[in-house]
């Protein structure tokens, strides 16, 4: 049950910002509209494997960013902006919707997009509630474009605490040092950081269309703007999501324990990884990552009980009339 004081969140997810920053960190500079990502079909059967599997290894994980942004409080705002009439993008829906995110539709009027719609749309709406809800504490924004800094700052100004999340290498420093706090998308728990540095050393030489080398690259507040001007469409893998969606085919302890040791991680992140956590704590960390949580379905008399079955991955001890836990660290380095 959320508490009248807890800090109460708002997420807004520039879809098209995000998923074509990723992509392009992995295989490279323009490598988005080099690729023909935006006609790109993956179910047609001349579509290029190669293609399919650079799509499949720029997938955004979401959920850890949605896990991550609950971490600050209630999500009572959590929206994504893009044309999912597109089919690869329409691949993310489920993922989202499973998770209450409010899909936002952005029509294109043209063969290459709106300049900026997602921009304009997402700005707007910030704006409009942070007016319409004057107990909205938290304004988090997926996205790298210093486009967004103004509103940043108007957020800020209205005494909100401002989250940006972007992806190394397509993020403007100007909208970071405008933010309260920046979080590098490969940096969020749960997210592989191999990836990056693999795609980095297997990455080809610049192809003949790109600049050369020696040539100044752009400024960082001026390439994320780039990138938004032509709709991005996202890559990943219909048949991932299919598969993992049906609740019941996969083992709710699992799925229990992979949610606390998300929720450690988090927790450590925000400080000292060696820190005792108060256990209550964790449980609310918990329910506002997954609201559905509970110890009781899964065969435990308590939360306590809960976490005493998962001593290879935690410790626990009392201090006093508190219970306390930290992950311990090999848990950690293993996940």
């Amino acid at each position: 049950m959320t508490e009248p004081n807890d800090a109460r969140v708002g997420l807004y997810i520039d879809f098209d910002n995000i998923v074509i920053s990723r992509y392009q960190q992995l295989h490279g500079r323009n490598a988005f509209q080099r690729d023909g990502i935006r006609d790109f079909d993956r179910s047609s059967r001349d579509a290029d494997p190669e293609i399919s599997a650079k799509l499949t290894a720029a997938t955004v994980d979401f959920n850890a960013i949605i896990d991550f942004a609950a971490s600050f409080g209630t999500l009572v705002v959590n929206r994504a902006y893009a044309d999912w009439s597109v089919p690869v993008n329409a691949s993310y829906q489920r993922q989202l919707m499973s998770r209450a995110v409010d899909l936002t539709q952005l029509f294109t009027t043209t063969t290459r997009g709106t300049k900026n719609g997602a921009d304009i749309r997402l700005a707007v709406d910030v704006v409009e509630d942070l007016f319409r809800l004057p107990d909205l504490t938290h304004v988090i924004i997926v996205a790298g474009d210093s486009d967004y800094i103004a509103l940043a700052q108007k957020s800020k100004r209205l005494g909100r605490f401002v989250v940006g999340i972007g992806v190394a290498g397509s993020t403007s420093t100007s909208l970071a040092a405008a933010c309260d706090e920046f979080e590098d998308y490969d940096s969020l728990p749960g997210i592989d950081r191999t990836a990056a540095a693999a795609a980095a050393a297997e990455r080809p030489a610049p192809d003949r269309k790109s600049p050369a080398p020696a040539q100044a690259p752009l400024e960082s507040s001026d390439k994320p703007r780039k990138l938004t001007t032509i709709p991005m469409f996202s890559h990943t893998e219909d048949m991932q999501f299919e598969e993992a969606d049906p609740a019941e085919d996969i083992d709710p302890q699992i799925l229990a324990t992979e949610l606390l040791v998300r929720a450690l991680q988090i927790s450590h992140a925000k400080g000292d990884a060696d820190e005792w956590l108060n256990t209550g704590t964790i449980k609310n960390q918990m329910r506002r990552m997954d609201p559905s949580f509970n110890e009781k379905p899964l065969g435990f008399r308590s939360f306590t009980d809960f976490l005493s079955s998962h001593a290879d991955l935690a410790e626990l001890r009392e201090d006093g009339s508190q219970r306390l836990i930290r992950l311990r660290p090999e848990s950690a380095a293993d996940h």
